[in-house]
Parts: structure tokens; C-alpha cells; sequence
């Protein structure tokens, strides 16, 4: 690789055992301007419900604090789950922001639920059949950014003429498609669906349709990382954050002690859990440099979006730190929109 990529991070805003929602957001402010400090590009919060470890759960809200205590690393949504919401309010949320933020804000959309189906129908009140209009609904709230309304009489007021950056999120075929037919950047979520990368990237560069937000195609492609200061601490603490994954997402609240986890990350539906994490960059600065830079050609991508696998707050930190090294990232750097290198 001639240059390293810009790198960026996915920040789920995880509640540890021993805290609060309260102070899980404010270690995602420090993380924040740990990252802006060291040159990271942007810093996304996702969408998700009813999940007791994540306090992303409106990422509008979370990015508006974020951004007032940052100057210049770009903040969004990776993503908003545009079916469980109506395009005007998205676009009055993401402009509000725009105004207050200018040139800071990027709106990744995703047609997920981000939350388990007694939730989705009985506390969102969302109709599944809601992700079938997805493709329309970002049109929708595409127009209202760029004070095109489709509805007459109708703008978006913060909002119009914004024309916050939208990105396609997604993990199959189907995003891939979308966001070549809408001419728009795609983000593949490989940090936790693997399977189909390399076949959706092909896919979204070939058939790639030029538009007024972008020239040419523009790939994120979400990675994890367990950085340390050696080899053998980073393969300590990805086994610490496999047993995690089984314990919350396997033990049904029973406490597993870690023979115990082991056991359960041996298994069938262990091996999944892991599966999800199969591209991850483990290791010392130079191994994790390494393999980035093979996974990067991998997915063909432009950029690269980090998803911090490290079993504490300081071990995130200290990887943040290691990873800014290994890719020698420049702290006087300032992020631009979609295919822009700033």
C-alpha cells in the first residue's frame, strides 16, 4: 500500500458490569478526543434496542454531546436504522446536527431493526414490513438534505441544503446493490458479518452509477482489532473478549467461570460467536499494520473503520494508541466527506 488508508471507528458505547449508561458515554467522549488527538478520521454510534451493553440507543443525541466537547473528527451514525423511523424526522435530527457541527456529520442508514422482534413490534411499534421501503425512504430523506423535498410543501427545517453525507450500511447483496444504484459510499460491516465481503464489494464497484454525491464508488470496509504491546498480551485479551461474547450471548445469566466459557466457546454456537470476529487484526503494532494492510486490499476498500476488540477501557485505549503508531497516522489531519481525503 503506497499510503496508509484513513482509519476510522465504530464506537458501541459498551456498558461495562460495574457502571452506568452515564459512564459509558463519558468514556466515549474521551475516546473521542483521544482520537481526534491522534488523526482518526470519524467515529460512528449504531443504532440499537433492548441491549443492556450498549447505550447507543439514539446516536443523534450521543453525537450532539460528542461533538461539543470535539473540534474536528467527523461523528455519525453507523448507522441510523431508517425503518423504525419516519425520512423527515432523520433529516430534522442529522440537520440539526449539521448546523450546529458544520462539515463534521455523516449519516450511515441501515435496514436492520438493531433489536429483537418483541421490541421492534411491540415497543418501537414498527411494521416489519417497513425495511421493504427502505430504498424509497432514503430518496425520501435524501431530498429533504438537499431541499429537493419529494412532498410538497414539505422541508425539512434544520435540514434542507445541509446535504449531510448519506452512506449505505450493510453486510449482503442488497446493500451493495443500493448503494451502487444511488451512487452512494457503502460501509460493509465485516467487523461482525464476514461472509460475503469480498462478493458485495466486487459487486458495488462494477455496477457503481456515478451521481451528484459521488464520482466514483467509496468503500468502508469494518475491521477489529485487538492491538497490544505484544503478541502474546493481544491473544490474552481476544480470548477475554471471546468468553465475554459467550457469557452474554450463551450463559442465559448463569456466571460462567472461564473453564466454564471455554467449554461454551468450544461449542456449535461458540465457534459462531468467534466466527463473527474472523477478520480481526491481533497482535503488536507491526502484525496489526500487517494485517490491515492485506485486509484492506481484501476489500478493495478506501477506507478503513475499526471496531476496538480489548477486554477494558484502558486496553482500548492503549490499542488506540498502538494502532494510531503502527499506521502512522497524522494528527494534523481533517476528514472530508465521502471519496475525500481532507
Amino acid at each position: 500500500m503506497s499510503a496508509p488508508l484513513p482509519l476510522s471507528l465504530i464506537d458501541f458505547c459498551l456498558i461495562y458490569s460495574d457502571e452506568t449508561p452515564a459512564s459509558a458515554m463519558s468514556r466515549s467522549v474521551a475516546l473521542a478526543q483521544r482520537a481526534e488527538q491522534l488523526g482518526y478520521s470519524r467515529i460512528w454510534y449504531s443504532e440499537h434496542h433492548n441491549m443492556p451493553q450498549i447505550a447507543s440507543a439514539a446516536p443523534a443525541v450521543l453525537i450532539s454531546h460528542i461533538g461539543a466537547k470535539t473540534e474536528k473528527i467527523r461523528l455519525g451514525a453507523g448507522g441510523v436504522m431508517l425503518p423504525n423511523h419516519s425520512p423527515y424526522v432523520i433529516a430534522e435530527q442529522f440537520g440539526t446536527l449539521a448546523e450546529l457541527y458544520p462539515n463534521r456529520i455523516d449519516l450511515g442508514l441501515g435496514r436492520a431493526p438493531g433489536t429483537d422482534m418483541t421490541t421492534l413490534g411491540r415497543a418501537l411499534r414498527r411494521d416489519p414490513r417497513a425495511a421493504e421501503t427502505f430504498p424509497q425512504d432514503v430518496m425520501e430523506l435524501n431530498g429533504y438534505l438537499r431541499g429537493e423535498s419529494t412532498i410538497p410543501g414539505v422541508a425539512a427545517t434544520p435540514g434542507a441544503n445541509t446535504n449531510v453525507p448519506l452512506y449505505i450500511l450493510g453486510s449482503s447483496m442488497f446493500g451493495a446493490s443500493l448503494a451502487a444504484n444511488l451512487g452512494l459510499p457503502y460501509s460493509f460491516a465485516s467487523h461482525f458479518s464476514p461472509q460475503q465481503l469480498t462478493q458485495a464489494v466486487a459487486y458495488y464497484r462494477e455496477n457503481f452509477q456515478p451521481s451528484e454525491e459521488l464520482n466514483e464508488p467509496y468503500v468502508i470496509a469494518a475491521v477489529n482489532v485487538t492491538a497490544a504491546d505484544t503478541t502474546e498480551d493481544a491473544e490474552r485479551q481476544l480470548q477475554g473478549v471471546y468468553r465475554n461474547r459467550v457469557r452474554s450471548q450463551l450463559a442465559k445469566g448463569r456466571q460462567l467461570t472461564d473453564a466454564q466459557a471455554d467449554a461454551l466457546l468450544a461449542s456449535h454456537q461458540g465457534q459462531q460467536i468467534a466466527g463473527m470476529l474472523h477478520y480481526n487484526a491481533v497482535g503488536d503494532r507491526a502484525q496489526v499494520r500487517s494485517y490491515l494492510e492485506s485486509f484492506a486490499e481484501l476489500a478493495q476498500a478506501d477506507e478503513l473503520m475499526i471496531s476496538l476488540q480489548n477486554t477494558s477501557n484502558d486496553e482500548n485505549l492503549r490499542a488506540l494508541d498502538l494502532l494510531a503508531e503502527a499506521w502512522e497516522l497524522d494528527p494534523a489531519h481533517v476528514a472530508g466527506a465521502p471519496g475525500q481525503r481532507g
